[in-house]
């Protein structure tokens, strides 16, 4: 199944809230969602209000995680049933699950400025995970895991840039800009996750 090939834009617009799927154009006034926020497609200036039925409502909440992460179906439903399996509450697991993709980690440290490009970063060999080069954008990073860029890669844009930056990243991870090094301190609570999605309708429409 292929990644959806959608402009990150109109995703966002599908979606009625910002996505943050282009880095830093999506704070700055550029923003489709600042210039044109309504839904792509000939009905997006109608008055009407836009309601759903629960399905409507599971299924949108689903594709609005897919696409706030770059997930595929089968991904998404892999970690819906890995976190079935594991102790504690199953969306919210769920989503510890998802925040602790290689690439989402590699976004969240501020080395990339989108997770599309973290995702880049990784498969073309940029990333280390306990001094081994990782290439998989899925592999699920664990608490106390090293992360850091393969030396022979440190001068290559976009990570030159990244040297003495000030990051500000969720309190489960550290990255050094210096020597540009981080951990994994912990393993991400609901708490630390701050996009605002409602993981209950997702759970429903995956154990209907």
């Amino acid at each position: 199944m292929a990644r959806r090939i959608e402009p990150d834009c109109r995703q966002c617009r599908r979606e009625g809230c910002k996505l943050f799927l282009k880095g830093e154009r999506c704070t700055t006034k550029k923003c489709a969602m600042e210039r044109r926020p309504v839904i792509p497609g000939q009905h997006g200036n109608s008055k009407r209000k836009v309601t759903f039925t629960e399905y409507g409502a599971q299924l949108r909440e689903k594709q609005k995680i897919k696409r706030i992460y770059g997930l595929l179906e089968n991904q998404m439903r892999s970690y819906y049933e890995e976190a079935e399996r594991m102790r504690g509450v199953t969306g919210e697991n769920m989503l510890s699950l998802i925040e602790r993709r290689l690439d989402n980690v590699v976004y969240r440290m501020g080395i990339a400025a989108s997770r599309k490009q973290a995702r880049q970063l990784v498969n073309h060999g940029l990333i280390t995970v306990n001094g081994k080069r990782v290439d998989i954008a899925s592999f699920i990073v664990k608490a106390g895991d090293e992360i850091s860029i393969k030396e022979s890669k440190l001068e290559k844009q976009p990570v030159k840039s990244v040297r003495g930056l000030k990051v500000v990243m969720p309190k489960w991870l550290e990255f050094n800009t210096e020597s540009l090094k981080g951990k994994i301190l912990a393993l991400p609570t609901r708490e630390d996750i701050d996009a605002d999605l409602q993981e209950r309708l997702v759970i429903e429409h995956y154990s209907r």
